[in-house]
């Protein structure tokens, strides 16, 4: 006696095409970080928990949107910028870090951090200002929701 294997392909072609749907749409959205705690009209980011050239990422929540910017150390400074940029923001994918680069998760353009301050091209992070204060680096709320058409 031989035993048939019935496989119904209709349902194998729905089933593959929904796996696939999940992932390709899981990769297309940019992640969403921790937010960053908030006193008064300010994002507060502790500046001893920032790495040298290394980005820590948050999102901010601002009337429904994620608002995500990173800050990090450099040269004795502290700098943030929104994860996203001039060209590519409508695709909402922002940037990854790694090896001492960030990289645009849609056009794949890679920036060395320690060149970010300059700022020079389209894709380049956008820059958000910020100062320092106490211990504490701190962005207005005000820059963060005026960003928010970017995301």
């Amino acid at each position: 006696m031989t035993t048939k294997y019935f496989f119904n392909r209709p349902k194998i072609i729905v089933t593959a095409a929904v796996l696939l749907c999940m992932v390709l749409t899981a990769c297309a959205r940019q992640p969403v970080y921790p937010a960053p705690a908030v006193l008064n009209d300010h994002a507060v980011v502790k500046v001893e928990e920032l790495g040298q050239g290394v980005p820590k990422f948050f999102t901010y929540q601002h009337e429904g949107r994620n608002v995500s910017f990173f800050a990090m150390k450099q040269n004795d400074k502290v700098l943030s910028f929104l994860d996203a940029c001039a060209s590519c923001f409508q695709h909402k994918r922002g940037y990854r870090y790694d090896d001492a680069v960030v990289t645009c998760r849609y056009c794949n353009m890679e920036f060395p951090v320690q060149r970010l301050e300059k700022g020079l091209g389209s894709c380049y992070p956008i820059r958000i200002q910020g100062r320092v204060e106490g211990g504490r680096y701190l962005i207005p709320l005000a820059v963060l929701a005026a960003a928010a058409d970017k995301f």
